[in-house]
């Protein structure tokens, strides 16, 4: 009995070992590569960068980590290849677009190929705890103030957005439902890098962009005379430490609907950063995957490269992003219908 009990155990420690084995007998001399959703210079392909450069330390085997962007249609273009067409043996994961899983709840999007639980989840880099996500404006927009620019029969601010399923597209159109923002939207720009550039040349009165992008690419915007300023707020609870003169979306929404619309809204935040591996991805190599994203961002040299780039890092789970992920499904059925007619009347011109 005794002998059958030492077998059993010693079986218990070798089989984990062995599939550890495998996993990095699979990996080694091979290339991880990463697919980014947009264009390079924005957040989204900053954070992949930075995490292209310390994850195949963490990965058994060691491989090669390289980045790919394949921008268009507000990510969906990434998310549907990375659900469908991406090899699902482990060598390909993707970042795109927050808000992807709450368009799909929607159903509002026919170019939607995917269920947004069935990928492999590997987690977000950000949870948004140092983060924000702001209406930002030049010094010169017609409106100064939040006040004047949400005041009926004020000045519009003429933003720059990219395509569907993107924050930059749909927030300003949220802040309009909910709080009043006078606002009018210039779409189709491909990527960050264009809709700064059209800040800075005046094309556009600004957009909405989190800070931790504008710490990253435009830090001069957030000192005295840069030439732009921050006007409100999104996906905070409470104002961020740095902009304490600057109010919150849910302060100033005066309705509950409008503060239930704001609060799903908010939710892709908890998950700001997504990573994802496609669905039916081997157990043990997203097991794998999994593990060494967590790793990654514990990682010493990984920190002190996004304090450099000045990253907002504060990391959670695939299990977590499920969780964000199934509050949205369950959000009321009166909340979805209000951002469906919403969404509905942004793509009439509404």
């Amino acid at each position: 009995m005794h002998r059958w009990a030492a077998m059993l155990a010693l079986l218990a420690f070798l089989v984990p070992q062995a599939r550890a084995d495998a996993v990095a007998d699979f990996y080694k001399g091979k290339v991880v590569r990463i697919v980014v959703g947009f264009g390079p210079g924005g957040g989204y392909d900053a954070y992949a960068r930075l995490l292209s450069r310390h994850l195949g330390r963490h990965i058994p085997g060691n491989p090669g980590v390289v980045v790919q962007n394949m921008p268009g249609a507000g990510t969906l273009r990434a998310a549907n290849f990375i659900y469908a067409a991406a090899p699902k043996d482990g060598t390909t994961i993707g970042t795109f677009s927050r808000d992807l899983p709450l368009l799909a709840a929607t159903g509002m999007s026919a170019g939607v190929a995917f269920d947004p639980r069935k990928f492999t989840w590997l987690g977000s880099s950000s949870s948004f705890a140092d983060d924000a996500y702001l209406l930002m404006v030049r010094t010169d927009a017609p409106a100064a103030s939040i006040e004047e620019a949400r005041r009926p029969g004020g000045p519009t601010l003429v933003l720059a957005g990219s395509n569907e399923g993107a924050p930059g597209n749909d927030v300003p159109m949220i802040l309009r439902e909910t709080v009043g923002l006078n606002v009018k939207m210039v779409s189709g720009y491909p990527d960050t890098a264009a809709m700064f550039l059209a800040m800075e040349r005046g094309e556009v009165h600004g957009r909405t962009v989190d800070l931790s992008s504008v710490r990253t690419f435009r830090p001069q915007w957030l000192a005295p005379g840069g030439g732009m300023r921050a006007l409100l707020q999104f996906a905070r609870l409470t104002r961020h430490p740095d902009l304490p003169e600057v109010p919150t979306a849910r302060e100033l929404a005066s309705t509950a609907s409008a503060q239930a619309l704001i609060e799903l809204t908010e939710l892709p935040y908890f998950m700001a950063r997504p990573f994802a591996a496609p669905p039916e991805t081997p157990p043990d190599r997203a097991q794998a995957l999994e593990a060494a994203f967590i790793a990654t961002h514990k990682d010493p040299q990984f920190l002190e490269d996004a304090a450099r780039l000045r990253l907002d890092v504060s990391p959670v789970g695939g299990a977590d992003v499920l969780h964000t992920i199934a509050r949205i499904t369950a959000a009321s059925p009166a909340t979805l219908d209000h951002l469906r007619r919403l969404l509905a009347e942004t793509k009439g011109g509404g």
